[in-house]
């Protein structure tokens, strides 16, 4: 149980919440079709809003099923605890929700798609290729670069399930990549200025201001937030470097 409540918190929801509403459906507990999104049934004058949410909960059958849930762990996970630009508390869980709003606009407004996990998947799959761009991946039995990896997904889609349902995959691609334009592209390299931030709200239920300070009895302790990036050998330097020569007391 601890190593369960250790993993990261959006995360741990999403494949958790994931596997147990896949698991109701296909165990015919529950019917799919209160769970995929409905545009009609969503809005209206009384919503059925939770399908905003369970559309992207729900895998694919049989091996799918696994498949499915490994993938979505694997990549989230990488991201939500390793991806330098997700930092900040709170800055993954944005990121979500980002991708997720662009998604369902796209693939289930305009595509009439009624289910998102595998676009959400893709997503995840070409944000962690592009944190690890020039590295090598393993796509079965292929070894392919990194990069490459969500469209090899997406071919492999298009050869089982045909070209509307790889189409409607892609657009996890597209809502990944316009996270990526706004957040890190435009501001870098355009001269922008990055307009999409993590509200101050969501910082604070992820703890950002408790993962900087530290209550005493005799006041207030500061932790520094931590770099973006590990510092090269060559270019870390130690803060006593700073100062000037050491003298011993008593010494002329």
């Amino acid at each position: 149980m601890d190593r369960f409540w250790s993993m990261p918190s959006v995360t741990r929801t999403l494949t958790t919440l994931t596997l147990a509403q896949s698991a109701l459906v296909y165990g015919g507990l529950v019917s799919g079709r209160y769970v995929v999104f409905r545009p009609e049934l969503v809005f209206k004058l009384l919503p059925e809003a939770w399908r905003l949410f369970s559309s992207f909960l729900l895998t694919g059958p049989r091996l799918d099923f696994i498949l499915d849930i490994y993938f979505m762990f694997k990549y989230s996970s990488a991201l939500e605890t390793s991806s330098p630009r997700f930092s900040v508390p709170g800055d993954y869980f944005t990121y979500v929700c980002f991708v997720g709003t662009v998604i369902m606009l796209t693939a289930g407004c305009l595509l009439d798609d009624v289910v998102f996990t595998h676009a959400l998947i893709i997503a995840f799959v070409y944000t962690f290729a592009q944190d690890n761009r020039g590295r090598k991946a393993s796509f079965f039995v292929i070894q392919l670069p990194i990069e490459f990896l969500p469209l090899a997904m997406l071919t492999w889609t298009l050869v089982r399930s045909g070209w509307p349902a790889a189409f409607s995959e892609s657009m996890g691609i597209v809502a990944a990549h316009m996270y990526d334009f706004v957040t890190r592209i435009y501001p870098t390299f355009g001269g922008g200025k990055n307009y999409f931030t993590t509200p101050t709200f969501v910082r604070k239920l992820f703890g950002a201001d408790t993962a900087r300070s530290q209550r005493r009895t005799y006041g207030t302790a500061y932790r520094p937030e931590e770099q973006n990036s590990f510092p090269s050998w060559g270019s870390f330097q130690s803060p006593w470097s700073r100062r000037g020569p050491g003298r011993r007391l008593g010494s002329g």
